[in-house]
């Protein structure tokens, strides 16, 4: 039976910086480190960059509100947040969780490649670890993406101010000090200033219809729009947070993390004489490489590997929560059951990702991409996008701007000159650039 008492204790965040370290950690994880800079890469370096801050500012920052003010309002995940407002209205959480589920499934394989470089750190064979032949095999990968699980699951099981909001007040300084310093190691290698060009400089000519897909998944993946996070976390949040500056602050976070990885990344990619869009090989063989000619460079490559698990385990945890959260709250559930019952199967679910890269790798034939990719298509192409576009329906045309101008403004206490603009893209500009973007990402072109 779900869970309707809605007014029954909900566990908060202990302080607006943990709250926000927390937000921008499910937003600052491997979307930033992994994919942005080899989405870069190969969609034009600095023309892409252009595309992702515009989808940013306009779709980013008016959905990063939209989700917070949702959740706070009705304290209840991303489900019950709509059933609260609107039964018919629920499957659009619905589709929120799903997103959460299956992405954290191959999320989670990713961030078991990960420990895996950290243990190659430890042993000695980091850099002569073959990344493909690696990936390629049955149980080994497998073995990781359950600690990595495990991991997550960890850190979930301790709530919200006990467990969340304490590994983030860690794991996101210790981020973005490591980031800043492998950055500038990269940048002192010889010819990296042509990889700071092509991130930087656009090309105005290479922004197609492909870039433009490419930046809006990137946005939603990054930021963990459309997928229930921030509906969560927002319900989490007491009703004196500035959601103003709390939207805005955690895009600002994720973007410089992106932008800090870009740098750190692709001027490495140039000196080295790589392919900059050459996909995951750009961590996971790039930057071996950089660390081998660094003084103290196996320290430094098992730190870095380190802190990149922290920004995974930042955002899995909050794709976990969410999940975590709709059984708590629609189904009664306690949360020890919850979380270790959905990590299990998350588990289990992510294991065909994994074996897409070797074994059932001649599945390709009939999943173009590949199992991991299209799972990632599903999420990133269709269950985002349609969620986010019918939340700014909902917000816009259903529950009502007067309603959401109350609790962004906490009753008129909080100034937000700004909001006709905000009211205007969530009624009109963003559900119609989401759904034509949506339209053109559809394989029928």
């Amino acid at each position: 039976m779900a869970n309707l008492n809605e007014t029954k204790q909900r566990d908060q965040w202990g302080s607006r910086i943990g709250f926000i370290l927390a937000a921008a950690g499910s937003a600052v994880g491997l979307g930033n480190i992994w994919k942005f800079p080899y989405l870069a890469g190969a969609n034009g370096g600095g023309a892409f960059v252009i595309v992702y801050f515009a989808i940013l500012i306009v779709l980013g920052f008016t959905l990063m509100m939209a989700e917070l003010t949702l959740g706070r309002h009705t304290q209840l995940g991303a489900v019950g947040a709509f059933r609260k407002l609107s039964k018919k209205w629920s499957w659009v959480g619905g589709f929120g969780v799903l997103a959460g589920f299956l992405i954290l499934s191959f999320y989670s394989v990713v961030g078991g490649w990960v420990i895996k470089y950290i243990v190659g750190g430890l042993t000695g064979s980091l850099y002569t670890l073959d990344f493909g032949s690696y990936i390629g095999t049955t149980a080994e990968p497998i073995v990781y993406h359950a600690v990595f699980m495990i991991l997550t699951l960890v850190i979930v099981l301790g709530g919200i101010s006990g467990g969340i909001e304490k590994a983030a007040k860690i794991l996101m300084p210790a981020l973005f000090v490591m980031l800043i310093l492998t950055m500038i190691r990269s940048l002192t290698l010889p010819g990296s200033f042509e990889g700071v060009k092509f991130l930087l400089q656009p090309d105005f000519s290479k922004i197609n219809g492909e870039v433009i897909l490419a930046a809006l998944g990137q946005v939603f993946f990054s930021l963990s729009l459309g997928m229930g996070c921030m509906v969560t976390y927002g319900s989490y949040l007491s009703k004196e947070e500035n959601l103003v500056s709390s939207s805005m602050s955690i895009p600002l976070l994720d973007t410089a993390a992106a932008l800090i990885a870009g740098l750190a990344i692709l001027p490495a990619v140039f000196a080295f004489n790589m392919e900059p869009g050459a996909g995951p090989v750009l961590l996971f063989v790039t930057l071996p490489q950089v660390f081998q000619q660094m003084p103290l460079g196996s320290l430094f490559g098992i730190a870095f590997f380190v802190l990149v698990l922290f920004a995974a385990l930042s955002s899995s945890i909050s794709l976990l929560e969410v999940v975590v959260t709709y059984f708590v709250d629609e189904k009664n559930w306690d949360r020890k059951k919850s979380t270790i019952v959905m990590s299990a199967l998350i588990f289990l679910i992510g294991i065909p990702s994994s074996l897409g890269m070797g074994i059932w790798g001649h599945l390709t034939p009939i999943l173009e991409n590949g199992i991991m990719d299209s799972v990632g298509f599903i999420t990133d192409k269709v269950l985002l996008p349609i969620g986010a576009m019918m939340l700014l329906i909902f917000i816009g045309w259903v529950w009502g701007l007067d309603n959401a101008k109350k609790e962004v403004t906490n009753d008129g206490k909080i100034p937000f000159a700004l909001f006709p603009v905000w009211g205007f893209l969530v009624k009109f500009a963003a559900p119609a650039a989401i759904a034509y973007i949506f339209i053109k990402g559809l394989p029928i072109w």
